[in-house]
């Protein structure tokens, strides 16, 4: 199409306006190139696109045909062009994040609260999985940015930023009191059934790197998904379980579970927010890694 999608635009302006001055307003242009642009255009079309009347001008039938479709395209345009602004001023659009069950509960929920109250016509998607399908969805594209725990593989493409310190700790039910007040060597795990995560979930393999540097391979009795299930079965005196502090937290405080202390402190971790090329971010995801950023 050799034709200056411009002299459209005028087009589209005087058969919908009906007059070469009103379209001349709203396009901010002269009069004159108003109609040198519809001159132009009927003369690259080779057909009459308007006649004068005594009200202003009316379409031919040449210029029927033509305003079905240019006023579609036009109007789509402007439609988008809104969309973009509205976009950028996070009036509307959508946030997609990847977080596990940990990171949701006990780090990105306030920040989401606080989001939502500030942009409500932002939609935010958060796709819930644990930390390896998280990574693989940012590594796909199909997230904005992941919130997960170490420890994590990554590709080099990724950055990533610890954002909270956390801590892993082992848990037992009343039967073991005998355990509460003595310190323990890792070896004891081997001599009680333990309760522990799947091995595809982030505590799972800090506390397997942990254990295999201290020689100690335990072989669960329970493997679950989630560690607030993990919490329940230790309180039921099913084993000894290893969890994030976090979850064990109103167990603890009820004295339904306590904590094992060890002679070697297992080291402790991070929750870190993972990104891709920072320019391809959309403008609302960018303004919550932002809020989250300055915050932590």
């Amino acid at each position: 199409m050799n034709i200056n999608l411009e002299y459209y635009k005028v087009f589209y302006y005087v058969q919908k306006s009906g007059s070469l001055t009103a379209a001349a307003e709203a396009l901010c242009i002269s009069q004159p190139a108003v109609s040198q642009a519809i001159k132009q255009l009927e003369t690259s079309l080779g057909a009459k696109l308007f006649v004068r009347t005594a009200k202003g001008v009316k379409l031919t039938r040449e210029g029927e045909i033509l305003s079905a479709y240019v006023s579609r395209g036009i109007e789509n345009l402007e439609k988008g062009e809104t969309m973009v602004r509205r976009f950028i001023n996070l009036e509307t659009g959508e946030v997609r994040i990847g977080a596990s069950d940990m990171t949701l509960q006990f780090f990105l929920l306030p920040y989401l609260e606080k989001f939502h109250q500030k942009y409500p016509g932002v939609k935010v998607n958060v796709s819930n999985g644990p930390t390896p399908e998280t990574i693989q969805a940012l590594e796909a594209g199909n997230i904005d940015f992941a919130v997960v725990s170490t420890p994590f593989q990554m590709d080099k493409g990724l950055e990533a930023v610890e954002v909270k310190q956390i801590e892993n700790i082992f848990i037992a039910g009343s039967q073991l009191r005998h355990l509460q007040k003595r310190q323990l060597s890792y070896k004891i795990l081997l001599e009680y059934p333990c309760v522990f995560l799947e091995k595809n979930t982030s505590t799972r393999a800090f506390m397997d790197q942990f254990l295999e540097q201290q020689e100690v391979f335990p072989e669960p009795e329970f493997e679950l998904a989630t560690s607030d299930m993990v919490v329940q079965f230790v309180r039921r005196n099913l084993g000894i379980g290893c969890v994030m502090s976090g979850f064990a937290e109103e167990a603890l405080k009820k004295e339904q579970v306590f904590p094992l202390k060890f002679e070697k402190e297992m080291p402790k971790r991070y929750f870190s927010i993972v990104t891709g090329d920072r320019k391809l971010i959309s403008a609302p995801a960018s303004c919550l890694l932002s809020m989250i950023q300055s915050d932590t």
